[in-house]
């Protein structure tokens, strides 16, 4: 099988996170009385670092519980937009335009297309609903880590994702996303991890866009 395809809640989860969709997932966050003032200016520091970001690109490492590891780059540009591009030896794209997400299968011709609404973690993506009750800031032991587990407790079948942020000066808003956790509703694990970190560059938009496998059908 192929090692993308169990993977579709991953690759919501991804999209709401840097496309900066859980914005307001944080930012409610925020308004609820913390633990102490440490933990309501750890939350004010992931908002502004989600929102500060314009473009960026990263390497990106893929693993799971079988050992499974994948890598490539990420792109991503506000808003909206963003790219996953895997290793040569895994002949697939994911590309997201802010409304949905497209998975192209070059080794079978095949095209996957479904609403960022309608992911694993659909519950999340609508900054209308009350999501205070979604997310919790998690203790790490060090005072540069900040980690978010974002649930909705209601619908299991979403998932879990944890957001793993380092304190970094250079990065917008200080924080840097370095990695995270998607954990579905069958407890299956995927760890994302990001290096390489290159914020503001420019992106043209083409990068954006894929080539369509499927043969034209003539009419």
């Amino acid at each position: 099988m192929n090692p993308i395809k169990p993977l579709l809640a991953f690759i919501a989860a991804s999209a709401l996170v840097l496309c900066g969709v859980l914005v307001p997932i944080v930012s409610a966050l925020a308004q609820v009385p913390a633990a102490s003032q440490s933990g309501a200016a750890a939350l004010d520091q992931a908002v502004a670092a989600l929102r500060g970001i314009s473009t960026l690109t990263a390497d990106f490492t893929q693993s799971d519980r079988s050992g499974q590891v994948l890598r490539g780059k990420l792109t991503l540009k506000r808003p909206g937009r963003i790219r996953f591009e895997y290793e040569k030896s895994v002949n697939m794209l994911i590309v997201g335009d802010g409304r949905s997400l497209t998975m192209v299968d070059y080794d079978v011709s095949q095209v996957q297309r479904w609403p960022i609404k309608n992911s694993p973690l659909g519950a999340l993506l609508d900054p209308n609903r009350d999501v205070k009750r979604y997310g919790t800031l998690r203790p790490t032991g060090n005072p540069d880590v900040v980690s978010i587990e974002v649930r909705d407790t209601k619908h299991p079948e979403y998932g879990v994702i944890t957001l793993v942020f380092m304190r970094q000066p250079s990065a917008p808003g200080g924080l840097e996303l370095v990695s995270w956790v998607a954990l579905d509703s069958q407890n299956q694990r995927t760890t994302i991890r990001l290096t390489n970190h290159r914020y503001g560059a420019a992106v043209a938009d083409r990068a954006f866009t894929w080539r369509d496998p499927r043969p034209r059908v003539r009419r």
